[in-house]
């Protein structure tokens, strides 16, 4: 049989202040960001979003194609016409945009 002895986690002397006070560190998660973002829903026709959230859902660009009854190069001309619009470089910025969107 094996004692566990509990361990009580306490902060010796004082806690630093966070150099950064801002509300979110990452600059699409802040709420002017956000807001941006769900202002673009308007903006992306509602293909780009069906793209969007199948690409953000983990699909491949062929899946996306054969779920949407498209070929996989109107899928890569939705997601790239995504990135212009939005200045997106990434997939995982895209996903980050899906949530943010609630696709």
């Amino acid at each position: 049989m094996v004692n566990l002895v509990p361990v009580n986690l306490v902060p010796v002397g004082p806690v630093p202040p966070d150099p950064d006070p801002s509300p979110a560190k990452d600059p699409l998660m802040s709420p002017v960001a956000l807001t941006e973002h769900t202002e673009t829903a308007v903006v992306l026709a509602p293909r780009e979003r069906e793209t969007l959230k199948h690409i953000a859902a983990g699909c491949t660009y062929l899946q996306a194609a054969r779920l949407m009854g498209l070929s996989r190069h109107t899928v890569d001309a939705y997601l790239r016409r995504i990135r212009a619009k939005l200045d997106i470089n990434t997939t995982a910025e895209l996903t980050r945009l899906a949530i943010s969107l609630g696709l």
